[in-house]
């Protein structure tokens, strides 16, 4: 599987910040574990995670609750490759000779305390300025963090496979 990146999304109206200049989504291999990754935007901004398991792997086609990984903000997808647009779905552009069936396991990085830079477009100013005044420690995962925690779920999936 190539490295590949897409931008899709308008971020015309959203703050200035990294995201500016970060794909919407990218697909790599894991260079330690040889398993497929993605990277793909949410529709707040936030950036999710992905790693790929083949039939045969002890987590293929389990429910993310029933798999044992710790990730930020824990599992919360898996599912086979979604139909469509390649830059808008969570799948993948297979190489000849790879494996197209994959089982995806993700998670995202819009929990309490993550900074969701669409929220700060548009009609959402209005509820941010009514929770002004309060707390909002929030911090934007990048795609360098995302790729880490990436990094992370695949070598838990190679242990759980071994």
């Amino acid at each position: 599987m190539q490295q590949r990146e897409w931008i899709n999304m308008d971020k015309s109206t959203w703050p200035d910040g990294p995201w500016q200049a970060e794909p919407d989504k990218e697909q790599w291999v894991d260079e330690k574990t040889g398993l497929p990754c993605l990277i793909k935007r949410n529709g707040s901004g936030a950036l999710c995670g992905y790693v790929g398991v083949t039939e045969g792997h002890p987590w293929f086609n389990l429910d993310y609750d029933n798999v044992e990984a710790e990730v930020h903000g824990g599992l919360t997808y898996s599912d086979f490759c979604q139909e469509g647009d390649d830059g808008h779905t969570i799948c993948h552009i297979v190489d000849p000779g790879e494996p197209d069936r994959v089982w995806w396991l993700g998670f995202d990085c819009s929990h309490c305390g993550d900074y969701m830079p669409a929220h700060d477009a548009g009609h959402q100013r209005m509820l941010n300025a009514f929770f002004e005044g309060y707390s909002r420690e929030e911090e934007y995962r990048d795609r360098g963090y995302v790729k880490d925690q990436c990094a992370l779920l695949a070598d838990q999936a190679a242990k759980a496979a071994a």
